[in-house]
């Protein structure tokens, strides 16, 4: 039987891209732990936001948890929209409406450098709890392209291609994307602790 672990997250893409990294372990979404709270993501960084996740989701269990905060940063825009890259056009944006602003903010910016940033805290207790870090560098395209992937994807080309996100298959996209990154590194210190 595999070990279970609480993802602090009832997105389904992150959960089965989640999952479909992480397959030594099962998955378990906030609802299946009838986890209905609004976390408040306060915090000014990705960890911080992790963190609050972890901590608010351990109050109602005491299986470890791992939560993850990701965004976008792009250079020009003095790393934003970052933490707040899911509301970056408002509490209730769609990714399109996201990804629109994003776009009309860097109209006729030459410099499109950005970078997908994901970090994943590890809880297992108030007392215990680690991080783990994954970037994925490249450009911000000037229009969108792709329908696969959900955030930023149609928007962000990695500099190992020349199509974006939302063109790579899932398989494709979990062998080279920041959360991929940052599940591998928790994955070789699971490894090693056993």
């Amino acid at each position: 039987m595999k070990p279970e672990l609480i993802l602090a997250s009832n997105n389904k893409h992150k959960i089965a891209e989640i999952q479909n990294i992480l397959t030594a372990f099962r998955i378990i979404s906030l609802n299946e732990i009838n986890f209905h709270d609004e976390i408040v993501e306060s915090g000014t960084t990705f960890e911080q936001n992790a963190l609050l996740k972890c901590q608010e989701v351990f109050k109602h269990t005491s299986l470890p948890i791992i939560a993850d905060d990701s965004g976008l940063c792009v250079q020009a825009l003095n790393m934003e929209p970052g933490v707040y890259s899911a509301r970056y056009a408002g509490l209730k944006a769609t990714d399109q409406q996201n990804y629109q602003k994003l776009l009309a903010n860097l109209n006729g910016v030459n410099n499109r450098k950005a970078k997908f940033v994901c970090v994943i805290c590890y809880f297992i207790s108030p007392c215990q709890y680690y991080f783990f870090t994954g970037e994925l560098n490249g450009t911000i395209a000037i229009n969108p392209s792709g329908t696969d992937g959900f955030g930023y994807d149609p928007i962000f080309i990695p500099n190992s291609s020349s199509q974006t996100l939302a063109n790579f298959t899932a398989i494709q996209k979990n062998k080279i994307s920041h959360r991929a990154k940052a599940l591998k590194a928790f994955q070789k210190f699971m490894q090693n602790s056993v």
